[in-house]
């Protein structure tokens, strides 16, 4: 049994690769809250999540943050380094118990060089990430706060089960988190969900944050993006 099974980055792997590659990599457990990498670290290695979730973030020296993303079971992040040397460019924090798989950056090259597969794995979801960063970034330039909330939670929802033409947030979120992400203060983002509810477009429920008129926050999104362009 290699290191690389159930993780679906290396699916297609060649056997003798994951058992040469495999005694290369370790695996390291990280309690709740515990910093995994920090902003200009030098280490290089790619980290595959086995269990649990990370929030990678960009922090300022003054202590401003702003969530890049939450990732679970599957995700993997550090690539970046493993292909450029180049030190660390977020902050990754343990949001529960995790646990993860370390591949060193000359055992993740070879992998992805000699799998067409994995390479192209790799290279569809580098581009997947660039056109998010790129939306993320086109939202920051043009939208007011209240239109980056509408667009953030609708990135969050999923569909409810159960309640067709509604989306919801859950675990629901918290607000100094939703400012983190998309560059605000809590306060403002508390008075904009109760806007929110008090318009009809969401409704705090046990376990999550549900969005009532998703289509509406859709529409409202894509009003103001062609309004500035």
């Amino acid at each position: 049994m290699s290191v690389f099974d159930g993780i679906p980055f290396f699916a297609g792997l060649d056997p003798s690769y994951g058992e040469t590659f495999g005694r290369q990599c370790i695996r390291k457990r990280f309690s709740e809250g515990e910093l995994v990498l920090d902003f200009d670290d030098p280490s290089t290695d790619v980290y595959f999540i086995v269990s649990g979730d990370v929030r990678v973030l960009i922090r300022t020296a003054a202590g401003k943050e702003m969530i890049l993303g939450d990732f679970g079971p599957g995700k993997f992040f550090g690539e970046m380094a493993a292909i450029d040397g180049a030190n660390r460019s977020a902050n990754v924090t343990a949001l529960t118990n995790a646990e993860v798989l370390l591949v060193p950056p000359t055992a993740f090259r070879e992998i992805v060089l000699h799998s067409p597969e994995i390479a192209e794995r790799l290279l569809r979801l580098l581009t997947s990430r660039v056109r998010e960063l790129n939306v993320r970034l086109f939202e920051r330039s043009v939208l007011d706060l209240r239109h980056r909330l509408y667009a953030e939670l609708l990135r969050m929802a999923s569909p409810r089960k159960g309640h067709e033409g509604q989306s919801i947030v859950s675990p629901p979120p918290f607000q100094h988190d939703l400012a983190a992400r998309i560059g605000c203060r809590r306060e403002q983002v508390s008075r904009e969900l109760g806007a929110m509810t008090e318009e009809g477009l969401a409704e705090k429920v046990r376990g999550g944050l549900v969005l009532l008129r998703p289509g509406v926050l859709e529409k409202r999104v894509r009003d103001a993006m062609n309004a500035a362009e």
